[in-house]
């Protein structure tokens, strides 16, 4: 299966660069059917660029700090010099909502 996922500039460069290898998301429904071997094409919302990628692990947890606890912070799009904050997901996604859905992290590999 097929899924398409937009994706910030800084991250996206990240993941073609191989150095961000764990996409983080809700574990909602549209991300709750992803499997294993499944393609994700990342577009890149400034350039429009997609980047076809292997889903290679799925990481369930109720929380991003559970996530964080879990994978070492340049895999999840962060830099050797900056500070890991699982708070920082709350730019993107309500409190409310991870709690309702938990989350995901989706290790990928690109094509």
């Amino acid at each position: 299966m097929i899924h398409k996922m937009n994706l910030w500039n800084e991250s996206f460069l990240k993941v073609k660069n191989k150095t961000k290898t764990i996409e983080m998301r809700l574990c909602d429904e549209k991300r709750s059917i992803i499997s294993i071997g499944d393609s994700i094409e990342f577009t890149n919302t400034s350039t429009d660029e997609i980047l076809d990628c292997e889903v290679t692990n799925l990481f369930k947890y109720g929380s991003f700090d559970e996530l964080y606890k879990h994978h070492d912070k340049v895999s999840i799009g962060y830099s050797d010099e900056e500070i890991a904050n699982p708070n920082d997901m709350l730019v993107y996604y309500s409190v409310e909502k991870i709690a309702k859905y938990g989350v995901v992290g989706i290790e990928v590999k690109v094509k």
